[in-house]
């Protein structure tokens, strides 16, 4: 029987580059693949120390030879302009904190890169993640990953039944300090001891609001930054540089740190208030996921829910509304529930569906 073919894709980071060669020891015929996202130049940002960029590109390449693996790129810069980096400008001038990451692994990664693998004759595609998949009473399930401190089930909580069943997920069972970079090292990648990557591959300053002014050409306008009642306590200079439990920066001279509430795009306005008043109880989410088969409309049900990516989950009800969205009922509040972000839901180490935080 010839050898399952895979296609791996491959960021020039370490994590992905031991994936295709912990694949090609297990036997499979193994393609390793970076997608050109983007042109720095196209941004105003110079693409020498910035991610995925053409150092990535170079050390993705490396890793597949020193991997002995077929190595290849691919241009997909059209696309994710359109599916993730305009939709991040579209929803964050409406006042929301969408994760591109997310949006990134649901349209490109396990979207239109799936699709060329599959028109392409691959049987299996893989990723660097830290996640793992289980299958369970008829259906895949992803599964945390054994590094709890590198798990990114979190944000591939949109993989659909037909993507897990052809996605393979090397790194799951493993210890990146320990493991994944002893492996990296042992085998001579050049990028064995490179720095994780932290920020917006496409805004690695980490000024969102420099981004979005750059490449839609418009500028900031002040306004006030407001409390609860209303009250001007004072100006900030656009409400886009702001973001839900933001305390530094906002410039006000109150005898008690405030922390930002709720921004109005509309009116230009930012609410701030003091930390208490930055947790919720309730909120809803919407555009669900579901790997457990799909609630029916009024089912409730107990489990435990995710709100941001570095967060713990934490046990809460669930009750599916009419319009397929879910209420969130937690049981002790979170602290800056957050619209546009995911809201995960966990069955133990399970996820079983998952959606966006439309309001609090």
């Amino acid at each position: 029987m010839s050898k399952k073919k895979v296609l791996v894709g491959m960021s020039g980071g370490v994590d992905s580059s031991v994936a295709a060669f912990l694949l090609k020891e297990e036997g499979y015929d193994v393609t390793g693949c970076t997608m050109r996202l983007y042109d720095y130049t196209g941004i105003g940002m110079e693409e020498q120390n910035t991610c995925c960029g053409i150092n990535d590109v170079e050390d993705a390449a490396q890793a597949a030879a020193r991997a002995d693996v077929d190595f290849r790129v691919i241009n997909f810069m059209t696309e994710f302009r359109q599916e993730v980096m305009d939709r991040f400008t579209a929803e964050y001038l409406r006042g929301n904190t969408p994760n591109p990451c997310i949006d990134c692994n649901r349209r490109i990664k396990f979207g239109i890169f799936k699709q060329w693998a599959i028109d392409n004759g691959y049987d299996y595609l893989a990723t660097g993640h830290y996640a793992r998949k289980v299958y369970k009473d008829g259906r895949w399930y992803l599964q945390k990953a054994v590094d709890d401190s590198r798990d990114q089930s979190y944000v591939l909580y949109p993989v659909t039944q037909d993507t897990l069943s052809m996605l393979l997920l090397p790194l799951g069972g493993l210890i990146k300090s320990t493991e994944v970079r002893k492996i990296a090292m042992e085998q001579g990648f050049v990028n064995a001891t490179k720095h994780d990557s932290e920020d917006i591959c496409f805004v690695p300053d980490g000024d969102y609001a420099a981004f979005i002014n750059r490449t839609t050409n418009r500028e900031s306008r002040p306004g006030e930054i407001v409390d609860k009642e209303g009250k001007v306590l004072g100006m900030h200079k656009g409400a886009e540089h702001y973001t839900i439990g933001q305390r530094r920066g906002l410039g006000l001279a109150v005898p008690e740190s405030v922390y930002v509430l709720s921004k109005d795009m509309e009116t230009n306005r930012v609410t701030v208030g003091p930390s208490k008043d930055l947790f919720s109880r309730e909120f809803k989410i919407r555009d669900m996921f579901w790997m457990r088969p799909e609630p029916k409309a009024g089912e409730s049900f107990r489990a435990s829910c995710k709100a941001r990516y570095r967060q713990k989950e934490e046990p809460a009800e669930f009750t599916v509304m009419e319009d397929g969205s879910v209420t969130v009922t937690m049981d002790e509040p979170l602290r800056a529930v957050t619209t546009g972000q995911a809201a995960v839901i966990y069955d133990g180490d399970l996820v079983i569906g998952g959606g966006t935080i439309t309001f609090i």
